[in-house]
């Protein structure tokens, strides 16, 4: 079937949640998609934030397919050697203590709520408990995860959520302090926005709030799922401040295709929250899906990946930068890494439709803010050639 064919069948099969772009892309190798006519693509999305190490990684696949071999899945009733060797890595990458695997990242969310309101509850029996997360933010569509998404638009058409949930400024810590109250269990945020603009905590957010949680037995968690894994130039974007939370979330990069997600958390967490019969998942952690966790990890170290992501995300930031400096419709740039925007004055879904007609690939975070996530692996010519059809698409 042609590429038109397919695309019809879709939309009259498919629940229309999303406004796909009009183009069905068949394989990826390196930095590149191909679609069914054969045509390439440079792709700055990597699946939003999801393909580290770009399409057809040889190592990673050779992974995947080894364990498809061997078994899929068991059920968390019984042990497997990819789950602990994926959380033994994680824990390791991390600094943190304990790991429970889900299947994305709106379900990592749910499990920090959770984590937050038993913690809570042990110490007051108590189930009328707060949680503080940011204007702006993304975490998820699930109704916890969209409860506490600081986006009325996302909310309005789903309320109530699930209750107890107050909105502070990103950076702001006066707003914050300000809805801090004896009934306050947690703090959320994501170490950068990403939907909601590209906009990194700064340090010294992070210190205030950092000391608040600590002075007053709040958790401080943390969403790194989208900024995490390596995106930044750091594994995790908290590490860049030296400054760790008591619980986060990760998912996209860690499967780098494979649906995987987790929350972790520190011992003292671990030991004073979710027990036995109070979280649970089918799939989460399956021998597949961690197999693959594993692998990423691995591929980290020897394709040594995080100096290409500070080097070449360097070099990212310099050239969008200049080209901030020299349009006049471009209003802001930001961001660290592999993690960065470019806001205009005006919608850029013509930019980026454009774009694709020109074989590259991007996509937006909001209305006016072009994101630039692609694989970690892109080289500063790769960066050259993106910005070649990025200035004939303005």
């Amino acid at each position: 079937m042609t590429q038109k064919e397919y695309i019809d069948k879709a939309e009259s099969a498919l629940l229309h949640t999303y406004n796909r772009y009009q183009v069905v892309f068949d394989h990826g190798d390196g930095v590149y998609l191909y679609d069914l006519d054969g045509k390439k693509y440079l792709d700055f999305v990597a699946g939003i934030s999801v393909f580290a190490f770009g399409y057809n990684c040889k190592e990673y696949n050779d992974a995947v397919k080894a364990q498809v071999d061997k078994i899929i899945h068991t059920s968390n009733y019984y042990y497997n050697v990819p789950a602990v060797e994926a959380a033994v890595k994680l824990k390791e990458a991390s600094g943190m203590d304990r790991v429970f695997f889900t299947n994305s990242g709106a379900e990592a969310i749910e499990g920090l709520i959770k984590t937050a309101r038993k913690y809570a509850f042990l110490k007051d029996g108590s189930t009328d408990h707060e949680i503080i997360a940011m204007e702006h933010s993304f975490h998820g569509r699930t109704m916890g995860a969209l409860s506490v998404t600081g986006n009325p638009h996302y909310r309005e058409a789903f309320e109530p959520g699930i209750g107890n949930i107050k909105f502070a400024k990103m950076n702001d810590f006066e707003s914050v302090k300000a809805l801090v109250n004896e009934k306050t269990c947690a703090i959320l945020f994501e170490t950068v926005q990403g939907e909601g603009g590209i906009y990194p905590a700064t340090k010294e957010f992070m210190e205030q709030v950092r000391a608040l949680c600590d002075e007053k037995d709040i958790l401080m968690m943390l969403d790194e799922v989208q900024c995490g894994m390596g995106r930044t130039g750091y594994m995790f974007a908290w590490q860049k401040y030296g400054i760790k939370p008591d619980c986060m979330a990760v998912a996209k990069a860690l499967g780098c295709g494979v649906p995987i997600g987790a929350f972790l958390m520190t011992e003292k967490v671990g030991a004073h929250s979710l027990v036995a019969g109070d979280h649970g998942t089918t799939y989460g952690g399956n021998p597949l899906a961690t197999a693959a966790a594993s692998k990423v990890f691995d591929l980290f170290k020897e394709k040594d990946i995080l100096k290409n992501v500070k080097e070449t995300g360097d070099y990212l930031y310099e050239k969008l930068e200049l080209l901030y400096n020299e349009k006049e419709d471009i209003v802001g740039h930001r961001g660290l890494g592999f993690l960065q925007g470019l806001e205009f004055d005006h919608p850029v879904s013509e930019i980026i439709n454009k774009a694709l007609e020109k074989g590259l690939v991007l996509i937006n975070a909001g209305t006016n803010i072009i994101r630039f996530v692609p694989p970690l692996i892109v080289s500063k010519k790769n960066v050259d050639d993106m910005l070649d059809i990025l200035k004939s698409c303005l």
